[in-house]
């Protein structure tokens, strides 16, 4: 099977050829992956080769203004929706965190008037021969809406939590105007792509690792409707959706299933009700999985042989009668051996086969 065959086939919850591999991974870790097989640093596409991954990505690129400046005298970097971030080290790296929240205690007019990227201020003249250059691979749209995790990049989380139980009218606000940019964005890509896209991939981190984040009150309430609309328009396009949920999540698929998502990524085997046997078991057949392997587990803390056999169990839960993606939970984390990541693509090429 091509790569685009085999995703396909398992987004569909069958057995193809193999089971499919994805790879994302944090700066650190992806560098190290580079030396070690000889590629220069820049070359992404050479290393998703090596590892086997079968989807690539498109998207649309903004040339409009800058939108908000930076604050250097505080280390503060600003991207064109508001978001303050600072980079903090750790001991194998670093983080880019979330700062100072300019929307926290903000008005319906002020959120009105933000500044945020224009549609219309977006290239989508190379999507068509981006997706023909790349169409034997899965081609995947990010549209994330990642309504908690996003407002509250700006509002802080406590006020987004906030906002979502007293329906407030300035959170409302701001979930509206990020989503319908993202979809409007998402909406013009599709168009320019001309079928070549096969995935809009969506997220919204719906759990603690104990515990879902929100009610189901409010995730029918708040969530659901404005992802509706998003998995509407990749049917439209003839596209699947996947949808992005850290954390304890699995309390979500079944409006996940009823909303016509075909597929769930993440999957933190640590998390409650999110173990390879729990999600297999209760919604195998009817959802698909993409990731599995924890990016907090053997993975980062074990030897070779302790990954390898990790790998090999959750094969051995997730593979029978297909509807399995083989890939990290999230972003490999810098604190991840080489040699442990490399083990965990050779299981996936090695038994992964049916």
């Amino acid at each position: 099977m091509t790569s685009k065959e085999r995703v396909l086939t398992t987004l569909a919850n069958r057995e193809a050829d193999r089971v499919p591999v994805n790879y994302s991974a944090n700066p650190g870790i992806d560098g190290r992956l580079k030396a070690h097989f000889g590629l220069d640093p820049k070359d992404g596409e050479g290393l998703l080769r090596v590892l086997g991954a079968d989807c690539r990505g498109v998207g649309a690129r903004y040339t409009g203004p800058r939108l908000h400046q930076d604050i250097p005298e505080r280390g503060v970097q600003v991207d064109n929706w508001g978001i303050h971030r600072r980079y903090i080290e750790h001991e194998t790296g670093g983080y880019w965190d979330y700062c100072d929240f300019p929307l926290k205690e903000a008005d319906e007019e002020m959120i009105a008037n933000w500044p945020m990227p224009d549609p219309d201020q977006h290239d989508f003249s190379h999507v068509y021969e981006r997706c023909q250059n790349v169409k034997e691979y899965a081609v995947t749209l990010h549209c994330f809406g990642d309504l908690i995790n996003g407002n509250g990049m700006l509002r802080g989380m406590e006020q987004t939590l906030v906002d979502l139980i007293t329906d407030d009218p300035a959170g409302n606000l701001l979930s509206d105007r990020r989503f319908g940019i993202q979809m409007e964005v998402a909406r013009r890509t599709f168009a320019a792509a001309q079928g070549g896209i096969d995935i809009l991939w969506l997220g919204e981190d719906l759990g603690t690792q104990i515990a879902p984040i929100i009610s189901m009150e409010i995730f029918k309430k708040q969530l659901r409707p404005r992802y509706q609309r998003l998995v509407d328009m990749a049917k439209a396009y003839g596209a699947k959706t996947m949808i992005h949920t850290c954390g304890s999540s699995s309390w979500a698929y079944e409006d996940f299933i009823e909303m016509g998502i075909n597929a769930v990524d993440t999957l933190q085997p640590e998390a409650a009700n999110m173990s390879p046997e729990y999600l297999k078991k209760t919604f195998g057949g009817r959802l698909a999985f993409h990731g599995c392997i924890s990016t907090a587990g053997p993975v980062a803390t074990g030897t070779v042989e302790e990954t390898v056999a990790y790998c090999r169990r959750t094969l051995d839960v997730m593979m029978p009668g297909g509807g399995y993606c083989f890939a990290p939970t999230h972003q490999l984390q810098d604190n991840s051996p080489t040699e442990n990541v490399v083990a965990m693509y050779e299981v996936a090429r090695e038994y992964g086969r049916y």
